[in-house]
C-alpha cells in the first residue's frame, strides 16, 4: 500500500509539473494541446475504461496516465522543463478544476463518436 501511495504522488508531482510547462509562455503549441489532454484526462471523472471492469478498468489509470506524462515530457524541450521545475506556481487552480476535465473529456468522446459513425454512414 505504501508503494502505491508514493507512486500516486508522484504522478501528482507530475501533473503539477505538466500544469507548469502548460502554463510556460515558451512551450510549443503541440506540447500544450497533448499537455491539455493529459491533464484533462487526469482531472476528470470520467475513464476511457469503467473502473467496474475487472483489471482492465484499472489498467487505464495505471497505464495510460504515466504514458501521457511521459510522452508531454517528450515533447518539451528541457530547458523549459528545467526552468519549470524550478518556478513556484498556485495550484488552486488545477486541482479544484475538474469540471472542465470533465468536459474535455466528453467533448473528445463526442468528436470520436462522430467520426466514428460518419464513416460507418
Amino acid at each position: 500500500m505504501k508503494k502505491i501511495k508514493e507512486w500516486a504522488e508522484k504522478i501528482i508531482k507530475q501533473l503539477e509539473l505538466l500544469y507548469k510547462i502548460y502554463t510556460h509562455s515558451k512551450t510549443p503549441w503541440y506540447a500544450k494541446l497533448f499537455i491539455g489532454i493529459v491533464i484533462a484526462y487526469a482531472l476528470s471523472p470520467i475513464d476511457l475504461i469503467p473502473d467496474f471492469i475487472p483489471v482492465l478498468g484499472y489498467m487505464d489509470d495505471f497505464l495510460l496516465l504515466p504514458l501521457g506524462i511521459y510522452i508531454s515530457l517528450k515533447l518539451v524541450p528541457k530547458d523549459i522543463i528545467e526552468e519549470c521545475r524550478e518556478l513556484d506556481v498556485d495550484y488552486s487552480r488545477f486541482r479544484n478544476n475538474k469540471v472542465l476535465g470533465t468536459v474535455v473529456i466528453i467533448l473528445i468522446w463526442i468528436i470520436l463518436i462522430y467520426l466514428i459513425l460518419k464513416n460507418l454512414f
